[in-house]
């Protein structure tokens, strides 16, 4: 007989894996026990359930992004071309009242003559007898003055025009704060319109960072949640901030939220773009805590086995809340100080599902192991010889005698043995499984023939059954002659 080389034993372990899932879905639980030896082989660790203060730490990614609130836009408020260009680069600093620009607009130079005509005829009649004439002309000039301020006109321009009393064919736009360039649309000789955005100027002492949440978390942020932003390029150093924001819409691509978070950057070291880690803490209160690894989650329910004492496992159903790094909130289902089966769960769970579909498993009272090879159905009796004995791998005959409590003959009943070896990826090997449904030979005895894949110590489970009610059954491990399936 040709046995699966490593390459196939690996696939075959995938499939009998997603075969298990799907019969989790469909099938119950049954509480089982592991001898010492078989947890030692499958590598079963245990946690404890406790009861902490949960706090969270969600960790996604982010982009650096100028604050709105301080940014601020260059435009006139006249149309005409521009002469000189001062600030000519983008992301180039600037201070308040600094030049960027100077424009020629006839529509100003008609103003500021204007002004300059009425400042002039308001000085030489300020002194006049004739009534109404003095506050004529001082009405003129703070009309005109009153359109400078319109166009937007700056103060340091109009107390020129009253000292020196001259116009000039352009004048210079300043800087409005101090600050960076992030926008510019300036160029020599170019014709601006007063609905043409010049400039956007912004401080980069505080920015955003957008950082991107997945739909099934985002309940769990809440604005002023702190948060925590790494960056590669400052090994080390980590820049504190707080979600102040979060969208009301999703991105449909890529079915996240836009998480808006505020930092404070006074040395600028984070730059506007630039990629960053970020880490969002979330602070639920108190509850119960296990490690994520101690939970089977098949989409349906999820399920943790209880350890109960001497290798005697439960599954109980649990409620999961939040996913706090490694570890997840249980709402339901478990209380402080259970012990549960933080590894391995995988293979505890298809031992389980056998134990399920057998129907053979009649749980001990609480705290109370079972011996391997005890019968666990009232007091009915199992017993098992093989031939040849031990068993070897490949074909065996297999013989089982049914007692009652009395030690009679049970005669009439349905008896399969089924053998079971969990996978052992290490050594390239799947979980394999063989099952005999044996025949009614009279006088209490069942026999029939099975076929062993492997050498090695195999878990084995005896069920009978009599009109549909189990009448008996056990569990035990045999060792099977041979080599290991390869």
């Amino acid at each position: 007989m040709k046995y699966p080389s490593r390459a196939l034993a690996f696939a075959i372990a995938i499939l009998l894996g997603l075969t298990a899932r799907i019969v989790l879905a469909q099938t119950s639980l049954a509480p089982i026990r592991l001898s010492p030896e078989r947890r030692q082989l499958i590598g079963l660790q245990t946690a404890v359930v406790e009861e902490k203060d949960l706090d969270g730490r969600m960790e996604t990614t982010g982009l650096v992004e100028p604050d709105e609130q301080l940014e601020s836009t260059v435009q006139t408020r006249f149309s005409g071309w521009i002469r000189q260009v001062f600030v000519n680069q983008t992301y180039q600093p600037v201070h308040a009242g600094q030049p960027l620009f100077t424009i020629y607009s006839p529509d100003l130079l008609n103003t500021e003559n204007e002004y300059l005509i009425a400042l002039n005829a308001a000085d030489r009649l300020r002194t006049s007898t004739v009534s109404g004439v003095a506050d004529g002309a001082a009405s003129l000039s703070g009309d005109a003055l009153e359109r400078l301020k319109h166009f937007g006109v700056p103060a340091t321009e109009i107390a020129r025009l009253k000292r020196e009393r001259t116009v000039r064919d352009a004048i210079e736009i300043d800087s409005p704060l101090t600050g960076y360039v992030v926008e510019r649309n300036v160029l020599p000789n170019m014709y601006a319109q007063p609905d043409a955005r010049l400039y956007a100027i912004t401080t980069l002492s505080s920015v955003w960072i957008y950082a991107a949440v997945f739909q099934d978390q985002i309940a769990q942020v809440r604005v002023g949640d702190p948060v925590t932003v790494t960056v590669d390029g400052y090994p080390g150093r980590s820049f504190p901030g707080r979600v102040d924001f979060i969208w009301e819409a999703m991105d449909p691509a890529t079915r996240t939220v836009r998480v808006r978070c505020s930092f404070a950057n006074p040395d600028r070291l984070l730059k506007l773009g630039m990629y960053v880690n970020v880490a969002i803490t979330r602070r639920l209160g108190r509850g119960l805590v296990i490690p994520d690894s101690g939970v089977l989650r098949t989409g349906l329910r999820n399920v943790a086995f209880v350890d109960r004492g001497d290798g005697y496992l439960t599954p109980v159903e649990v409620e999961l809340g939040a996913h706090l790094g490694h570890s997840f909130e249980v709402l339901k289902g478990l209380r402080a100080g259970d012990r549960i089966v933080s590894s391995a769960n995988f293979l505890i769970d298809s031992e389980s599902q056998l134990q399920a579909a057998a129907s053979t498993f009649a749980p001990p009272p609480p705290g109370v192991g079972v011996p391997a090879g005890d019968a666990q159905e009232g007091a009915s009796s199992a017993t098992l010889t093989t031939d040849p004995s031990p068993p070897i791998r490949g074909s065996n005959k297999l013989v089982v005698a049914l007692r009652d409590g009395l030690g009679k003959p049970i005669t009439g009943a349905r008896v399969s043995v089924t053998f079971y070896m969990a996978a052992m990826p290490a050594m390239g090997m799947a979980a394999m499984r063989a099952q005999a449904n044996l025949s009614d030979r009279g006088d209490g005895t069942y026999s029939g023939a099975i076929e062993l894949a492997s050498g090695g110590s195999w878990q084995v489970t005896i069920a009978a059954s009599k009109e549909g009610r189990p009448i008996a059954g056990k569990q035990f491990n045999l060792s099977v002659s041979g080599s290991m399936a390869m």
